[in-house]
């Protein structure tokens, strides 16, 4: 059982939220503000942070800061009704996981937490199982791709890099997480490699590279990729 702990100042909202997910079956903490549940993350700690950006007193990016300095590694998902694209930079440059924009349905939050989970090691999926997409069979145990039933040779970086991505369950994955958990960079540096090892995955992996059905850009924050 995964313990959830939502930072939202919005009562009614936060209590819905702690109800769709316990239907998953997780244990959910709510906090209505930041320092609250930075309290309630160090006490009983977290798998998995739904926050909030406007809170009183601390905003959700002062909590997220805070979180990540403190060496809190858990997925943080941002659930804001900021749309901004500014706002969406920012929460990935601090840290976040995941940013979906209110307000959301039952289902997508039940499954981006746990997309979140499986990607954290919290959930419950096989990690040996292999990954289908578009005539690509991936198997995460062997370390072996085929397409159209053909080997496909992969370097190193590019098979951690397909790995991450499908362990991503279709959600967006950041630049700098790609960098910091493929490449292993601790901060964010200015640099074309997740872009071009992308390049070269949709070269090997899509019927048609130039415009991919899998390998999907999510601008000026990263990819994600579509099963």
């Amino acid at each position: 059982m995964s313990r959830i702990v939502v930072i939202e100042d919005n009562e009614s909202l936060a209590e819905g939220l702690r109800a769709s997910l316990e239907l998953e079956g997780h244990r959910v903490s709510v906090a209505l503000d930041g320092e609250s549940g930075l309290a309630e993350i160090r006490v009983r700690g977290a798998d998995v942070v739904v926050l909030d950006l406007m809170l009183p007193g601390q905003s959700g990016f002062q909590v997220l800061r805070t979180l990540r300095s403190e060496g809190r590694e858990m997925p943080v998902l941002i659930l804001s009704a900021r749309a901004q694209e500014v706002d969406k930079v920012q929460g990935f440059r601090l840290g976040a996981d995941g940013y979906a924009v209110k307000p959301i349905g039952v289902l997508e939050l039940q499954a981006r937490v746990g997309a979140l989970l499986r990607r954290s090691g919290g959930g419950t999926a096989r990690p040996g199982a292999p990954w289908t997409f578009g005539g690509v069979v991936v198997d995460p145990e062997a370390r072996t791709v085929h397409r159209e039933g053909s080997p496909v040779d992969l370097s190193r970086l590019e098979f951690d890099l397909l790995l991450h991505l499908l362990r991503a369950d279709g959600a967006v994955v950041s630049r700098h997480e790609l960098l910091k958990e493929v490449w292993g960079y601790q901060r964010p540096v200015g640099t074309r490699t997740v872009d071009t090892h992308v390049h070269t995955l949709r070269a090997k992996l899509e019927r048609d590279p130039t415009r991919p059905s899998h390998l999907l850009t999510v601008r000026k924050v990263g990819y994600r990729l579509k099963l």
